[in-house]
């Protein structure tokens, strides 16, 4: 398996684990892409696509999560802002 493909399981591995939390508010997330520079691209949906905290929980609960998980992680942004 390739250094992209175990990444990118691991991401997935971790917004696994954060999405029952955000199902509870109504929302959800789905990964996207990670870029060469490892920043993980998500796009929120449902109530977190119009909430206007969910770029705080993108960065506080998200990203902060994603990078103690995965110390390569850079940051966790959202597409659809």
């Amino acid at each position: 398996m390739s250094e992209k493909s175990e990444l990118i399981k691991k991401v997935e591995g971790v917004i696994d684990q954060i999405r029952p939390y955000l199902e509870a508010d109504g929302g959800n997330i789905r990964f996207v892409n990670i870029t060469e520079d490892n920043v993980v691209e998500v796009e929120l949906l449902g109530a977190c696509g119009s909430c206007p905290m969910s770029q705080m929980t993108l960065k506080a609960g998200v990203e902060q999560a994603m990078k103690k998980a995965i110390p390569e992680i850079k940051s966790v942004e959202s597409i659809n802002n």
